[in-house]
């Protein structure tokens, strides 16, 4: 079942189920009335508190399809969600003097009957997923380096919706290839490696068509797992074959314009809190309340990059960030969690020198030197930075080292293929939720 399509039935369902509960407390709370007149009443009120469930449980990672519905953490996120959506409701009900309904009571009901209807749900869904479309059985050629990143991204993904039934070790097993993939009822096969024997490879392959299998190379199932692209993988071809700029000049026009109008917006409504900021800066310790620094833009081209200051300028080397960076000061640390020490970079955005979203803009110095070490690091540059970017909501924090600068790229690579407005408001949407549960660095 594709990934997309089983989280849209996830979020019918919710929404469902969000009526559902609805309903049955109106039944509950007013069992000797018309339930259309209570249903007409309720109803249009409730459509705001279904929109805020639904958000938050997105933002909560609760349509991530890797959950079990009988985990700690899917158990722990729900109650996360439901809580901060039952604090809404109350303040949105109370504020809202011209409603006419009593929402106390019927919230409380409300709220139980939806958790104990979405748990039955998710269970229900995650059952009957399995039952109508199992996880379909996977061939997997080679026995690399690449094959083991594809077995460990297999576990790492349950809910890709492929299970290992076939690894072939070696030519030999070519040989039987058409054979054991009709008697593993074999529905993808992934090329890690050819032996050195890719004729033969062809021939074996050509012989599978007519068992209606998906056939992938390595580097697109790794992407179709991981989100990522395998750099160590791919060549110059990879580039000319999937990054069509031509066809992106319409949705660049868009995105600038987008940005454009988004950070005058979000300037405005966040001037009044600047100088608390301000202030919060300067009681934090010495130094300038911004900070200031070069980084390389879109195609190379260095700009001054502006956050409010985070650390102390005291026996500071201008290193990049470490994890418990000692510098940070305490304030500096709520601003970097909450993503606050950012704001300024609204100005950056409104100059066309950033985006939103986008790779993360790095200092001249040290792309430098990674470009001597990462292969394609400068192709992060053909588009322009962002505040925040695909690798950012990926859980992982990444430094400046070749090691983790060739795992960035990957992310980076990924979004310079995908990106859109679709993959655009997923991220920022991500980056909201980590701005909330104060997970930045």
């Amino acid at each position: 079942m594709p990934k997309r399509f089983a989280k849209f039935v996830l979020f019918l369902g919710d929404l469902a189920f969000l009526h559902l509960a609805l309903f049955l407390t109106l039944v509950v709370r007013y069992p000797r009335s018309l339930w259309r007149e209570n249903w007409q009443n309720h109803w249009p009120s409730f459509l705001i508190i279904f929109a805020v469930w639904l958000l938050l449980f997105y933002l909560n990672g609760l349509y991530d399809l890797n959950l079990k519905a009988s985990g700690r953490k899917f158990f722990r996120l729900t109650i996360n969600a439901a809580l901060i959506s039952a604090l809404f409701s109350i303040i949105y009900f109370y504020i809202n003097v011209n409603s006419s309904i009593a929402p106390r009571t019927n919230l409380a009901i409300f709220i139980a009957f939806f958790l104990v209807l979405f748990l039955l749900w998710r269970g229900l869904y995650q059952f009957l997923a399995r039952l109508v479309a199992p996880p379909s059985n996977l061939a997997l050629i080679g026995a690399n380096g690449r094959a083991n990143e594809i077995l460990k991204e297999l576990r790492l993904n349950p809910g890709a919706g492929y299970q290992t039934a076939l690894i072939f070790q070696s030519p030999e097993d070519l040989e039987n290839l058409a054979a054991s993939v009709k008697e593993k009822d074999i529905r993808a096969i992934v090329i890690a490696d050819d032996f050195g024997q890719s004729e033969k490879m062809r021939a074996a392959l050509f012989n599978c068509l007519s068992y209606q299998i998906n056939f992938f190379n390595y580097p697109d199932f790794y992407e179709l797992l991981s989100g990522k692209i395998p750099v160590e993988a791919i060549g110059q071809n990879w580039f000319l074959e999937n990054l069509r700029e031509g066809r992106k000049s319409y949705f660049n026009f868009f995105k600038h314009g987008l940005d454009f109008c988004l950070a005058l917006a979000a300037l405005l409504v966040s001037l009044p809190v600047w100088p608390f900021i301000a202030l919060g800066v300067k009681l934090s310790g010495r130094g300038p309340v911004f900070f200031r620094q070069t980084r390389l833009g879109k195609n190379g081209v260095p700009f001054k990059i502006i956050k409010f200051r985070s650390m102390r300028t005291e026996n500071n080397d201008q290193s990049p960030t470490a994890a418990a960076d000692r510098r940070i000061t305490p304030f500096g640390s709520f601003l970097r969690k909450t993503r606050l020490d950012e704001l300024p970079q609204l100005i950056n955005i409104l100059k066309g020198e950033m985006s939103f979203i986008g790779p993360r803009p790095e200092r001249p110095e040290i792309a430098d030197g990674l470009k001597k070490q990462v292969p394609f690091y400068e192709t992060r540059l053909l588009i322009r930075p962002g505040l925040t970017g695909w690798d950012q909501i990926s859980g992982h924090y990444h430094s400046a080292s070749p090691a983790d600068s060739l795992k960035k790229l990957q992310y980076d690579l990924f979004y310079l293929k995908h990106r859109s407005l679709y993959l655009d408001l997923a991220i920022a949407l991500k980056t909201l939720a980590t701005m909330v549960g104060r997970q930045g660095r």
